[in-house]
């Protein structure tokens, strides 16, 4: 076989939110370049929608419900030692300011940035996560590189997951773990999720036009190519940065 430093051959990765979306996409992509995948998600069927489109073998599905404690500590439990971790589960729920309340923000800061920071804590302290291994989060461009109308708590999440992840950069690198974010630019598998009352899908589609110099919207491929480099050792020397994959939309 010839070299290739992609390659993600005999690797386990986790991938917490994979039933659908970027998460799935991720799953998929590291399965045809040699992962084994520990997948998790909430909805059962769709996980095992996901697993069927998995390449290879040994991948391991774990259905696991995140927005309480005790699904976070299953699947804690449950996972087998890795060498990579990817959160990609999380709400993108818009919002404008005046209408923030307490039950929405709580809902949206522990779907999108506590419980990926509690899963890294613990799958450490169970010795889950091996040494040189990679955790690739997946933040945004709202809260880090722009800022967006109806985004105000949604990117506040994201910009503390840009934190954490530079503040863990720095405590893991001796053990040679390396600790990243992808910034996705808008993923069409997104817009039904975010189109609540205050924006349709039509709406949010035609906000888009004209702001991507490469002239499409992202594809769950896009963020699965990032993720494969910075789980791989081609990344080996690369920690601490928010690698942005937005089509050229944060130069306009």
């Amino acid at each position: 076989m010839a070299y290739n430093p992609f390659s993600l051959e005999g690797k386990t990765i986790l991938i917490t939110g994979a039933s659908s979306g970027i998460g799935r996409g991720i799953a998929v992509e590291c399965s045809k370049i040699g992962a084994k995948l520990v997948i998790s998600g909430r909805n059962e069927k769709r996980l095992q929608d996901t697993l069927s489109q998995l390449q290879g073998e040994g991948h391991l599905a774990l259905q696991a419900d995140l927005s309480t404690q005790e699904g976070v500590d299953a699947l804690v439990e449950q996972c087998p030692p890795i060498n990579g971790f990817v959160p990609c589960a999380g709400i993108p729920k818009m919002q404008s300011v005046k209408h923030i309340n307490r039950k929405d923000l709580e809902e949206i800061v522990w779907i999108n940035q506590e419980v990926p920071i509690i899963l890294t804590t613990e799958l450490l302290k169970k010795k889950k996560l091996q040494k040189k291994s990679s955790i690739v989060f997946i933040a945004s461009l709202s809260g880090i590189f722009v800022a967006n109308m109806g985004e105000s708590i949604y990117s506040t999440t994201k910009a503390a997951i840009s934190g954490f992840a530079k503040g863990a950069a720095l405590e893991l690198a001796a053990q040679g773990t390396r600790v990243n974010t992808i910034c996705p630019g808008l993923v069409p598998t997104s817009i039904l999720e975010m189109s609540n009352e205050m924006f349709s899908e039509d709406q949010l589609m035609e906000s888009t036009k004209g702001k991507y110099p490469l002239r499409r919207l992202g594809k769950p491929e896009d963020m699965a190519y990032a993720a494969i480099y910075l789980l791989s050792d081609a990344s080996d020397w690369v920690t601490g940065i928010n690698m942005k994959v937005d089509g050229g939309y944060s130069l306009l």
